[in-house]
């Protein structure tokens, strides 16, 4: 059986929070030699139907005018580089301890308030419920993105956000386990390389 290949729609969720997982559309973000799964517009709208912000129907609708609005569209996407980086770079001081850049706060700041101005409360069934409007909105993606970033920096869970400690990788995690002591973005992937390399380092010493 071919193995599927690794694309924005399919990439492995394991931040936690949909904020951090939008931080993690980059493999080895920690390292000299990054990988990039956010390559164009496209991209974006896949991962945002894989995490559950765009429905199929959504996703159809805003590749359509995207298509008649290619300025706009160019716009966005570099918006949501931009968005992306600055996550990474606020949460990865988080995770270090570290007070975030003024400058990476500030930017994040202005993508919030564009978010926000969108949010409503809207009827539901029973009672009421957050929603957002303009859903024609080639950018509409990144409201809730910003949204998940400003509610787990204000919150009680902050000081649970992790970086993988493998090498390079970079990718970020709520640490949710009962000891707080989870070190890895996934056991199978940086924690098996990193037995691997302490066992190869133990063999050459015996040697």
């Amino acid at each position: 059986m071919e193995e599927q290949r690794t694309y924005a729609g399919n990439l492995k969720l394991l931040g936690g929070r949909l904020c951090l997982d939008y931080a993690n559309t980059v493999d080895w973000h920690a390292g000299a030699q990054s990988h990039e799964w956010l390559t164009s517009y496209e991209d974006l709208l896949s991962w945002s139907r894989l995490v559950g912000l765009l429905h199929n129907d959504e996703v159809a609708r805003l590749q359509q005018l995207a298509k008649q609005r290619p300025a706009e569209q160019a716009e966005v996407y570099r918006r949501a580089i931009e968005l992306r980086e600055v996550l990474y770079r606020i949460f990865s001081a988080v995770a270090a301890g570290r007070a975030p850049a003024e400058a990476d706060l500030d930017l994040f700041n202005m993508a919030l308030q564009q978010a926000l101005v969108h949010l409503r409360v809207v009827p539901a069934s029973q009672g009421f419920k957050w929603s957002w409007s303009d859903h024609e909105a080639l950018d509409r993606m990144l409201w809730p993105v910003a949204r998940s970033a400003a509610e787990l920096l204000t919150s009680a869970e902050l000081d649970r956000v992790r970086e993988c400690e493998g090498t390079d990788c970079g990718w970020l995690f709520l640490d949710t386990s009962k000891n707080r002591r989870r070190r890895w973005c996934a056991m199978e992937d940086c924690g098996n390389r990193a037995k691997a390399r302490r066992h190869y380092a133990r063999t050459r010493m015996r040697s």
